[in-house]
């Protein structure tokens, strides 16, 4: 796959994703490292990591953790401390959604939904801006949802931990501009293996007719918003968080 190039502004810049092994976290660290970047993969996936890492040499590095403990999250960073010798960018990505009604929400997968999503996102959001305060630059990016700007029915604990990461990426940004710059990416309906798990053809589809360019986003057009954001083509923008959804909320 081929990919355009924003700007030189990426070279050799090191970069951790998380939840960098499938999905928009593995189109991102590939677009990010055809731009010229180093990149660390963090995922909980040990099979999935591992197989990641056979199949795309251009990803330096992979760390497996679980980012909902926040122990694992600073055993991670120092490992990138050790290997990259800190972080100029990170893509703070992995999650996870379970579709079930809210009246049927247990409280452990309310925990988890959370712990991953809004806890994860803490954790290595603030492993990340300690680094870069110190150094005096950085970009924080994060993956949030339009499940995080408008309700969604079957996904509470999900739009939940959405939209706190939406309001803690606005609050970071004040806090810690100007030293770095802090947004969220907010995909609508993406077409990655999560999705099609939870979907059959047929709701796919009915999406699809509610959505006005009438598909699905592929990963990569995710990734390519990721690579601008944190690229100096983005330089001014911070505390926003950012649909790329098709013109579904339009």
């Amino acid at each position: 796959m081929g990919f355009g190039r924003y700007s030189d502004s990426l070279q050799n810049r090191r970069v951790v994703v998380t939840g960098g092994a499938s999905g928009i976290g593995l189109a991102t660290s590939l677009r990010l490292a055809a731009e010229g970047s180093i990149v660390a993969v963090f995922d909980n996936n040990e099979e999935q990591l591992k197989k990641t890492l056979e199949e795309h040499s251009e990803i330096k590095y992979g760390i497996l953790v679980d980012v909902s403990n926040s122990d694992e999250v600073k055993d991670a960073f120092k490992e990138v401390d050790e290997v990259m010798g800190g972080v100029d960018i990170l893509i703070s990505n992995a999650g996870i959604s379970i579709r079930n009604k809210f009246i049927d929400i247990t409280p452990e997968q309310w925990k988890k939904v959370m712990g991953i999503n809004l806890d994860g996102i803490f954790y290595t959001a603030q492993e990340a801006a300690k680094r870069m305060l110190i150094q005096g630059s950085g970009v924080i990016l994060m993956t949030a949802s339009t499940n995080g700007l408008t309700g969604h029915p079957y996904y509470a604990d999900y739009n939940a931990s959405k939209a706190g990461v939406n309001l803690l990426a606005k609050t970071m940004a004040l806090e810690l501009a100007p030293t770095i710059r802090v947004n969220t990416v907010c995909p609508g309906y993406v077409l990655t293996a999560m999705q099609i798990a939870e979907y059959s053809p047929e709701m796919l589809e009915q999406v699809n007719e509610n959505i006005p360019l009438k598909r699905h986003a592929t990963p990569e057009e995710i990734a390519g918003v990721y690579a601008f954001l944190a690229s100096d083509e983005g330089v001014y923008i911070t505390g926003q968080n950012i649909p790329v959804d098709g013109g579904e909320l339009a």
